[in-house]
């Protein structure tokens, strides 16, 4: 049963090592995830899965590791020989940075999903991930479109905007049912990198017999590439 739930980005440069003097520009977004990472463990889950795109699915277990050497500086999250995709090594870096106790973290589960899995793909491996264990926390690492403006790294689209303030604001609502209808196709123009990720989450939120309770810390394209940042946890709404 899923009992909490947090949306994060991925860019490389969220790692002060990797940004260097322009650290401070992320300063705010480092916060935000701080905040999720603490709520993920408040939620006292058995289990904490945490999924993100990459070019193909692999599940990954607890101890798996990260390398940032690819983008720049070779931070490592996790022990071990990197195997995880970049999504992932940013979530088991922010685990590791901003958990109460990183040492004390409840047992963990990596899932990478591919770009071009289908949303019904997306959603049996949500509801999967709900029912894996009696508690469960899941922190989804996703970007929004990558093509909001003429920095952008897909150069502005003009329906990159509108699109993105969708999601960001069906992530912030709690809004499973139009995070579950974002189209593959349009997602893929857009160059929104989180769809899989955002699918999941979605429907393992369904799954929850408890009303979602949502809080958006942060929603901001600093670099032309939307970021979110965002908190569910879920009320009781039956009776036990």
């Amino acid at each position: 049963m899923l009992v909490a739930a947090g949306v994060c980005p991925h860019p490389p440069l969220i790692v002060p090592e990797l940004a260097g003097a322009a650290a401070p520009e992320l300063d705010d977004l480092r916060v935000a995830c701080a905040e999720v990472i603490r709520s993920l463990v408040d939620g006292d889950p058995d289990l904490l899965v945490v999924v993100g795109p990459a070019e193909s699915s692999a599940t990954y277990t607890g101890d798996a590791a990260g390398t940032l050497g690819p983008w720049g500086a070779d931070v490592r999250a996790g022990r071990g020989e990197p195997v995880l995709p970049l999504s992932l090594t940013i979530g088991r870096w922010l685990l590791e940075r901003y958990a109460p106790d990183p040492d004390d973290l409840p047992a963990l589960r990596f899932e990478a999903v591919a770009a071009d899995t289908s949303p019904d793909d997306c959603a049996a491996l949500g509801r999967g991930m709900a029912r894996s264990a009696d508690r469960v926390a899941l922190l989804a690492m996703g970007d929004g479109s990558a093509r909001l403006t003429e920095k952008s790294p897909g150069y502005l689209h003009p329906d990159a905007v509108p699109y993105n303030d969708m999601i960001g604001e069906a992530i912030a609502a709690g809004e499973t049912g139009l995070l579950a209808d974002m189209d593959p196709a349009m997602a893929e123009e857009l160059w929104v990198g989180g769809r899989t990720a955002f699918q999941v989450l979605a429907a393992a939120a369904v799954e929850a017999a408890e009303k979602c309770v949502s809080g958006a810390l942060y929603d901001d394209a600093p670099y032309g590439v939307g970021y979110f940042v965002a908190r569910w946890s879920f009320e009781r709404t039956r009776p036990l």
